[in-house]
C-alpha cells in the first residue's frame, strides 16, 4: 500500500485502508492474548484476560478514528483535475478534514496565496462563517493575523476565485513581509500557513 501524505489527492482512500488495518491488528492482539490465556488456564479469571482488556483501550481509540475517516468521501478524479487546473502553481491542498469542537468539516481543496486562504467544502450543512472564523483564529494564534479566509460551497465559484488569484498572485503578495521560521527554514510563508492548516486536519 503506497503511502499518500496528508493534503494530497487519494489521502482519504489511503487513510481508510491504513486505519482499518491498524484497528484490525489492535483488536486481534488482545483477542489472541485472551484466547491464549484461556487455553492455558481453562478459565477467564487469569492475568491474560486483564492484559487483553487493557489492550482493548487503544484498539477502541483506533476504532473511533476509523469511524471518523470512514464517514469522509474522497474527491473524485474529475473534480481533482478541475481543482488542480484552477489552483495552478499556488500552494494547494486536497481531501482535508478540518476538526473543530462542534464537528468536523471536509474541505476537498484549498489554496493559499499571500494573505488569501480559499477553501471549498462539499458539505451543504457547513456554516461557512463559523469555519472561516475557526480557521482565522488558528492562523492568528500561529502568527498570521492578517490572513483572509474564505469558505465556499459552490465548486464553480471556487474554481473562478482560485483561477483569479493564480493569475494575479503577485498582486496578492505585494507588501507582505516575511521572516523565515527557524524550525522550517526551507518553507515559504504560504507553505507555513498551509503547514498550520494541515495540523488541524484529520
Amino acid at each position: 500500500m503506497k503511502k499518500v501524505k496528508k493534503g494530497n489527492w487519494g489521502y482519504i482512500k489511503y487513510q481508510k485502508k491504513r486505519t482499518f488495518l491498524i484497528t484490525f491488528v489492535m483488536f486481534l492482539i488482545p483477542l489472541t492474548i485472551y484466547v491464549t490465556g484461556y487455553i492455558q488456564t481453562k478459565t477467564r479469571l487469569n492475568l491474560f484476560t486483564f492484559v487483553a482488556i487493557l489492550g482493548c483501550l487503544p484498539a477502541c481509540k483506533s476504532l473511533v478514528s476509523l469511524i471518523m475517516i470512514m464517514m469522509q468521501k474522497p474527491l473524485s478524479a474529475e473534480n481533482y483535475e478541475a481543482a488542480r487546473k484552477a489552483n495552478g502553481d499556488l500552494v494547494a491542498g486536497y481531501e482535508l478534514v478540518f476538526t473543530a469542537y462542534e464537528h468536523t468539516t471536509p474541505v476537498n481543496t484549498l489554496v493559499v496565496c499571500g494573505d488569501q486562504v480559499v477553501c471549498y467544502t462539499p458539505d451543504e450543512k457547513t456554516d461557512e462563517a463559523y469555519l472561516e472564523k475557526h480557521i482565522s483564529k488558528i492562523l492568528t494564534v500561529n502568527g498570521y493575523p492578517s490572513a483572509q479566509v474564505r469558505v465556499m460551497k459552490d465548486f464553480r465559484k471556487y474554481q473562478q476565485r482560485a483561477a483569479d488569484i493564480c493569475s494575479r498572485q503577485e498582486h496578492y503578495r505585494e507588501g507582505i513581509e516575511f521572516t523565515p521560521d527557524e524550525r522550517y527554514p526551507d518553507l515559504s510563508r504560504e507553505e507555513l500557513i498551509y503547514h498550520t492548516l494541515l495540523a488541524i486536519s484529520l
